[in-house]
């Protein structure tokens, strides 16, 4: 592979979508064409591609091409797409789920914004906490797209929606767009979360895309503040449970 090329396509590929001159949505030239432009092989056309890909700048359609997605949706980098019941056995620690809520509802006002549909379609709402090691230190409220998911239940809500996801229905989970921010407890973090004397908690909000770009899922993720780590970008990778 020739390195300098591979850099120059990078290169060139970031700044165009960063400055804008290469808007959301638009689809990149095949890589035989950004082969013969940059007269190289496809296989560093193809390398350069995937790192675009893998932070951020492109998603890779099978079968369709490379489109530019929106850096400002990217504005925050955000964590590996895994479950929660993937990072606990991940990292080796006593976990458990404690479903709360688990329901087909008409999408609220607010969320329909958020999901960009239409008010009181109808959305499945889950509302868990997250105990590690005997302490709820996680809250997490979602809504998913009930045209897109027919059938959740607690019980596939108490172990991995994502596994069930990928699993039963075959849907391909791509990548997400994350909003940290620091907010005030609310009586229902107060209720549901082991806060101590905490008068605040991280929030982040994932909007959750499939492969074919249809963001399918809102999740508000709030964290007690002595729990919570920041980390990098990351994709789902195939074949991940």
């Amino acid at each position: 592979m020739n390195k300098n090329i591979f850099s120059q396509i990078y290169s060139d590929y970031t700044q165009q979508i960063e400055a804008g001159t290469l808007k959301p949505g638009v689809k990149l030239p095949s890589e035989n064409e950004l082969a013969e432009q940059y007269g190289t092989s496809r296989e560093t056309v193809r390398k350069a591609l995937h790192l675009l890909s893998q932070n951020g700048y492109i998603h890779k359609m099978r079968g369709k091409g490379s489109f530019v997605l929106d850096m400002n949706r990217m504005e925050f980098p955000i964590s590996g797409l895994v479950s929660f019941k993937e990072l606990s056995e991940r990292l080796g620690r006593t976990a458990r789920t404690l479903v709360h809520e688990a329901s087909l509802i008409p999408c609220p006002q607010h969320i329909a914004r958020q999901l960009n549909i239409a008010e009181k379609e109808p959305v499945w709402k889950i509302v868990r906490a997250r105990e590690i090691e005997g302490e709820k230190i996680i809250l997490d409220k979602d809504y998913f797209l009930a045209s897109v998911i027919p059938f959740l239940s607690s019980e596939i809500a108490s172990q991995s929606i994502y596994a069930y996801l990928e699993g039963e229905l075959e849907l391909k989970i791509a990548y997400a767009k994350k909003e940290i921010s620091v907010e005030q407890v609310t009586a229902e973090d107060k209720l549901l979360l082991d806060l101590k004397r905490d008068t605040h908690v991280v929030v982040v909000r994932n909007y959750v895309h499939l492969e074919d770009t249809t963001l399918f899922e809102y999740t508000e993720s709030r964290h007690r503040l002595d729990k919570f780590q920041f980390v990098e970008f990351a994709r789902r990778m195939p074949n991940e449970e």
